[in-house]
């Protein structure tokens, strides 16, 4: 079907709201989106689509974001070095994205997939409350750091960046999931800037299609969020095992057919 499609458009904003609410809560919103766009517009190119899916997703993580400041209040002092670096991250890997095909990345994102959903299941207490592994120097290091690795990650490609933030700030860092989840839709918005800001010089958005799903990508995330900390970080590690569980299955059908 072409992209002007009615039908089409519908089932994209319907996809991006989905995304929008999995996103706020546990992140991966692209492991939706992504597939979404690559069946709803099958002409387009491995950058239009990153970039489409990066401006449908920076709404609703900025609805979020806000969200989750106002009722979580988490800790600035790891969230923003760890943005700054991440957003720097994405801009190097956005420039990789334009060149890489996706298909080289999907085996990788489903085995990173495996490991974080096995470790999340054998270890129940995981991110039922924060207790940091480091503080001081050490504890910022290791943000930035892993800010800087995912933020490349997520310009070159991006399906599964909340997903592998939230888990690496509980695993690393050793935050509750709720708090872990406010933290990272900070640093997820940074790198979305961060990619737009090659994506879009470079004309590879597909305004249309994009501004219809970052309408509904914004709804999702908004009501995500509010879902999240109404409920607290058992229900978020629930729906965090589920996506990831989903993701693998998706991703593993992907490469098998």
């Amino acid at each position: 079907m072409a992209l002007n499609d009615a039908p089409i458009e519908v089932w994209l904003g319907l996809a991006a709201l989905g995304a929008g609410w999995v996103d706020a809560v546990v992140g991966g919103g692209g492991l939706i989106q992504i597939p979404a766009l690559l069946i709803g517009v099958p002409g387009a190119s491995p950058a239009q689509v990153l970039a489409t899916n990066k401006l449908s997703s920076i709404t609703g993580t900025l609805s979020s974001s806000i969200t989750y400041f106002r009722r979580v209040r988490p800790d600035l002092r790891t969230a923003l070095p760890m943005a700054i670096v991440a957003c720097a991250g994405a801009i190097g890997g956005a420039f990789i994205g334009v060149h890489i095909p996706k298909a080289a990345f999907t085996p990788i994102v489903l085995v990173m997939l495996l490991l974080v959903g096995a470790y999340t299941l054998l270890k129940p207490d995981l991110g039922s409350v924060t207790a940091l592994r480091h503080s001081g120097i050490r504890h910022t290091a290791l943000a930035m750091m892993t800010g800087l690795l995912i933020g490349v990650y997520d310009g070159a490609l991006g399906p599964g960046t909340g997903s592998f933030l939230v888990f690496a700030i509980v695993g690393l860092l050793g935050y509750a999931f709720l708090e872990a989840t406010a933290k990272a839709k900070i640093v997820n918005l940074a790198t979305n800037i961060g990619a737009l800001a090659v994506f879009i010089p470079g004309g590879h958005v597909m305004w249309r299609v994009g501004l219809i799903m970052a309408g509904c990508n914004l709804i999702g995330g908004y009501v995500g969020a509010r879902t999240a900390v109404a409920r607290g970080s058992g229900f978020v590690r629930a729906v965090f095992i589920a996506v990831v569980v989903a993701f693998v299955l998706r991703l593993g059908y992907d490469i098998l057919t």
